[in-house]
């Protein structure tokens, strides 16, 4: 049987092998993310805030996981206390992308203490994170959403813009997986929503929350401290 055939054929690949390879190093493959961002942001018809309280925590670094593994970004609204004893973590949550703000000291009711001792929760916490690597926190959210004129004074005179929210996914009060992920659906371009650095339930809800946003062109930014409301990535 006669073998030209075959050896044309070896030779015509090993001539394309060539071909492919001088392509490969002349043109890249894959986009580098600079490339990409574009492409991304035309996707992105508004923005929305997701936040997560009371970390740094046991659950933080799987939290962080999942948030970046479905490309999501988020405000950490770390407690003082947590920040300090974990300051690895409030690094991690730095280099996964995310921004660290001040949820007080140690979770008190605020509108129930003193001025002194409000200024001691937040300029503590302020502390606590900086020294832990997390950068001087601009946005602040008050423990319980409690807030008068007194703590609100207090937030401003450290250079702190008070943050509520939007729309609450009741993960603190045992909402079901299901229900944060609906939680997350009402969300609209600006919003803010209140999630837990330590519950199961909406780890659980992250892939899903980052598919419902998707497919209404929603994307997760930071929360202006200009004006309280979610915007593109500076």
């Amino acid at each position: 049987m006669s073998t030209g055939p075959r050896r044309w054929s070896r030779r015509l690949g090993k001539r394309l092998a060539v071909v492919v390879t001088a392509l490969a190093s002349a043109v890249p493959l894959t986009l580098t993310a600079a490339e990409a961002a574009p492409a991304r942001a035309a996707a992105c018809n508004g923005y929305v805030g997701l936040t997560f309280d009371d970390g740094p925590s046991g659950s933080t670094s799987a939290l962080l996981n999942a948030l970046t593994r479905n490309g999501l970004r988020a405000t950490m609204f770390n407690q003082g206390q947590y920040a300090a004893a974990n300051p690895a973590l409030v690094r991690a949550q730095v280099a996964a992308g995310m921004w660290v703000a001040n949820h007080s000291y140690t979770h008190p009711h605020l509108t129930r203490l003193s001025r002194a001792q409000i200024d001691s929760e937040i300029a503590r916490t302020q502390q606590a994170i900086a020294g832990a690597g997390g950068g001087t926190p601009k946005l602040f959210r008050p423990p319980y959403g409690e807030t008068d004129a007194t703590v609100k004074s207090v937030a401003a005179a450290h250079g702190l813009t008070e943050i509520i929210w939007n729309v609450d996914s009741q993960d603190w009060n045992g909402a079901s997986t299901d229900a944060i992920v609906r939680a997350a659906a009402r969300l609209t371009n600006g919003q803010v929503i209140l999630m837990h650095d330590w519950s199961a339930n909406t780890l659980a809800a992250v892939p899903r929350i980052a598919q419902g946003l998707a497919a209404r062109n929603l994307c997760a930014g930071m929360i202006s401290p200009q004006t309280g409301r979610a915007v593109a990535p500076g």
